[in-house]
Order: structure tokens, then C-alpha cells, then sequence
């Protein structure tokens, strides 16, 4: 398998840095900057890029697209004005919006589900009260799945090691997750797809539990579709054409299951993410709903959650405002 590791902060400084640097060719049109991460529930902005829909709706102008490690990564770039636009969990889209006073919204919905505990196999955790004194890993601090994860760690009535707690929370990127736990390095991972089901197929880890299954009706919102405050209502019209590609590669998804899988795997190969067989990817797709809703209220628990975790100076309420035109409910 070949696995790139990259610290976190480094590569956070790197995504900014190289974000800047994608600007537009002298005398031409300003490019569409985008972000999103390399996970099966981001697979509208892949699935769309791998097939031109996105090239073709904003045409004439160029997209600029950036493959980053986290949606922190992602917001920190769009609050800085290096991204127009990014796909991003719940968790940094809520904390982009209070940190910026306002300056990134929610255009739409992205995918529902897709996140899942897993653990080392014969670690002997069947569910989340049995991580005491465990190594657990998550994409990146303050994202959707470290706020999932600490939350539900109090509910168990946990801590981790950083709060006082006993359990080591960690903060590594999917291969590194991959590459750790092969090692015995981790007991478990709170990770999206297509980790979790790769873990479980190469690695005989165990699928503790889907946090679907932890939100009432079974559905959150896993990946949002943000922007600059200021992008969107200064260029509406290119915001509407990016909309009309998203719904349009939605949709063509939900029909083309296998030939969604495809591109996947085509972008996956190109970025020498991790060797995914189809078994792996098709299981992976099955775990994600991708859908252009946005649920309102799942995001803002993801909200009121990270404001309970310390990582929202503004409370809850200040979220007032976070849905562009009608993100919320019904979709983009």
C-alpha cells in the first residue's frame, strides 16, 4: 500500500500556502477555488471533477481544485480567502461560520452517514464505554468525527487523556490510521469511508458500531457543501452555475452507482491513496447516502456539541444565519 503521512499542522500550512498560490492567469477571469477530502462521502466534488460536469458548468472559468487531509485544513484556507468553496463536515463548517463572525455559509448538503467506530481486532471494545484507557484515532482535531467521538466519549462517562480523561485521542490522516493500526499502534478509530470498511477488510478490524446509528432517524449530515460569505453573494451567478453541477452529479451518482465507483477508484489510483479493491469501494458507497440535503437540525447539534467541547467561541445561537438562501432542510 502506498501511504503518505503528513503532520497535520505542516500540511495545514502547505494547503493555505499552495491555496494562495492558485490564482488567476494575468488578465484572464478569476478561477473557482475548491477544496474537498478524499473520502467516499466527498464523492460529488470526485465524482463530479473525474467527469468534467464541474469544468463544463463554470466554463469559461477554470476550476482550481485542492485535495486536502481535513475540512479544518479546508475552512482555515476559506476564512483566509485562499478557497471560494469546500466540502467539509458539519463540525468545521459550524466552527468556519462562528470563528469568521459570519463569513462562510452552507450552500447545500453533500452525503449523510458514512462514519464508523472501529477497533483493533481482539481489543475487546464492543461499543463506546469500553475505550477507557484505549488509543483512539480521528481524521483531525475539532473535525466532525474528533466533536462525534468526545461526545459521545462524556455520554459514556469518559474523558479524553487531554481533558483529564484516560483515553489517548490521536489525530492522523486515513493511511497514517491504517499504517498505525497495523502496527498496533491504535485500538480504535472513529473514521469516515473508505477507512473504516479498508480497516476492516485488510486489517480484520471490527465495525463496533455506524454513528448513524447513534442520531435519531438514523441520518446526519456527514459532508456540507460551504463558501465564502463574501464569494456568494458577490458572485451569485457562478455560485448557481457550481449548484446546478452538484445537484446534476448527485443525482447522475444515484444512477450510476457502479459507474460512480469508477471515477472514485480513477481518482483514488491518481492520488496513490491506498490499494482499494472493488469489493472495498462497493461496500464503502453502500455505508454513504449521498444527498444535496442539508438537515438543519443535526447540524446544528454538531453546534451546540462543539460548543460544549470548547472548540465554538460563540455559542450555539450565533449560528443563526449559517444556511445560504435554502440550504437548510430540503437540500441545495
Amino acid at each position: 500500500m502506498d501511504v503518505k503521512v503528513v503532520a497535520a499542522a505542516a500540511a495545514a500550512a502547505a494547503a493555505i500556502a499552495l491555496a494562495a498560490a492558485l490564482g488567476a492567469v494575468p488578465g484572464g477571469p478569476e478561477p473557482v477555488r475548491v477544496a474537498f477530502l478524499p473520502s467516499v462521502s466527498h464523492a460529488i466534488p470526485i465524482v463530479g471533477l473525474e467527469r468534467g460536469a464541474f469544468a463544463e458548468a463554470m466554463a469559461p472559468l477554470r476550476v482550481d481544485a485542492l485535495v486536502l487531509d481535513s475540512g479544518t485544513q479546508a475552512v482555515q484556507s476559506l476564512v483566509a480567502g485562499s478557497l471560494d468553496l469546500a466540502y467539509v463536515g458539519p463540525g468545521p463548517a459550524v466552527n468556519a461560520f462562528a470563528r469568521s463572525g459570519g463569513g462562510v455559509v452552507i450552500l447545500s448538503g453533500a452525503a449523510n452517514g458514512g462514519v464508523s467506530l472501529v477497533a483493533r481486532e481482539g481489543a475487546g471494545i464492543s461499543g463506546v464505554a469500553d475505550l477507557g484507557g484505549m488509543r483512539v484515532a480521528v481524521p483531525q482535531v475539532a473535525n466532525s468525527q474528533d466533536v462525534s467521538l468526545r461526545h459521545h466519549l462524556a455520554g459514556a462517562g469518559l474523558a479524553p487523556a487531554d481533558r483529564g480523561g484516560t483515553v489517548m485521542v490521536m489525530a492522523a490522516a486515513g493511511p497514517e490510521i491504517h499504517s498505525l493500526l497495523s502496527r498496533g499502534m491504535l485500538d480504535a478509530a472513529w473514521v469516515p469511508e473508505p477507512w473504516a470498511t479498508l480497516l476492516v477488510e485488510s486489517l480484520g478490524a471490527e465495525r463496533v458500531l455506524e454513528e448513524a446509528d447513534l442520531w435519531p432517524g438514523g441520518a446526519f449530515a456527514s459532508v456540507v457543501l460551504v463558501a465564502r460569505a463574501e464569494y456568494a453573494g458577490g458572485r451569485p451567478g457562478e455560485v448557481a452555475s457550481w449548484l446546478g453541477a452538484h445537484n446534476a452529479t448527485a443525482a447522475w451518482i444515484a444512477a450510476n452507482p457502479g459507474g460512480a465507483r469508477e471515477a472514485y477508484a480513477s481518482f483514488a489510483s491518481r492520488e496513490a491513496l491506498a490499494a482499494l479493491p472493488a469489493g472495498v469501494l462497493e461496500a464503502a458507497f453502500s455505508r454513504v447516502e449521498v444527498t444535496t440535503a442539508a438537515p438543519e437540525g443535526p447540524i446544528l447539534e454538531f453546534a451546540r456539541r462543539a460548543a460544549a467541547l470548547g472548540y465554538l467561541d460563540a455559542p450555539p445561537a450565533a449560528t443563526d444565519g449559517i444556511f445560504y438562501g435554502a440550504a437548510g432542510g430540503a437540500g441545495g
